[in-house]
């Protein structure tokens, strides 16, 4: 039993459909007090957590939903809103080594496991712009000087992204990702140009994200196809996502 901590986006299909599975039986071991792995170091650390559950759940649907399946099983536990465990059955930078390991010669996920601090620093540069401007910066001078370690980073970033960003901040990195596609040609499905805009005439989050996935997937725009921000940003919007293909 594993529910993982990196980003789904790192999970290959079979861990991710996996991961979903395994979270509704922490769920249900939780919830109904079933005994069966009861005493799993992954059910314990999440007990209590039923919120942090239900956030976990919805950044597996939202890279679930990107792959082309669709989750028709929500999570609405709520308990201890905002917090999340603060124990890792292994930590983030070890939950690297092993799903390196675990894909050694395999399929891999959809953002490529990162080999050093660059790299991961620049999975989740647009996750971070949308939750805080100057940690961005820091977090960008810090990684270019090397005066942080591969470790320490992944551990920052976990915490990071637990945060839930502002409206404005997702607006403001959806703007950057934007950037990249804007000049791709669309398909037949709804674009960010004609998507719907809200009473102040802006374009509505979701339909803007939305199309900057379409568009990245579509002209193959590889720094924005391994941004956590592709998928996880969706996650805490309020409305649902499509439905996809099913599990």
């Amino acid at each position: 039993m594993r529910i993982w901590d990196v980003h789904p986006g790192y999970l290959n299909r079979q861990s991710l459909l996996g991961e979903h599975r395994e979270l509704h039986a922490v769920v249900t071991i939780i919830e109904e007090g079933k005994s069966g792995y009861a005493n799993h170091p992954e059910t314990r650390r999440w007990r209590g957590f039923g919120w942090a559950l239900r956030m976990r759940h919805a950044l597996l649907a939202c890279e679930m939903a990107l792959r082309g399946y669709s989750d028709r099983s929500p999570v609405s536990s709520e308990s201890r809103r905002g917090a999340w465990p603060t124990l890792y059955v292994d930590p983030p930078a070890r939950q690297f080594e092993l799903l390196a390991a675990k894909y050694a010669g395999r399929e891999q996920g959809r953002i490529s496991l990162p080999r050093s601090a660059q790299q991961l620093w620049s999975h989740h540069k647009y996750s971070v712009l949308a939750r805080n401007v100057r940690e961005y910066q820091s977090i960008g001078r810090e990684v270019a000087s090397k005066s942080v370690g591969f470790a320490e980073l992944a551990a920052r970033l976990i915490e990071l992204l637990r945060v839930k960003p502002q409206e404005t901040g997702i607006r403001n990195a959806a703007q950057h990702m934007w950037g990249y596609v804007s000049g791709a040609a669309a398909s037949d499905h709804r674009s960010a140009s004609n998507a719907e805009v809200d009473s102040t005439g802006r374009s509505a989050l979701r339909p803007l994200l939305d199309a900057i996935a379409e568009r990245a997937y579509a002209c193959g725009e590889t720094y924005l196809l391994h941004s956590t921000a592709l998928s996880e940003l969706s996650a805490w919007l309020p409305d649902e996502r499509s439905p996809g293909r099913d599990e």
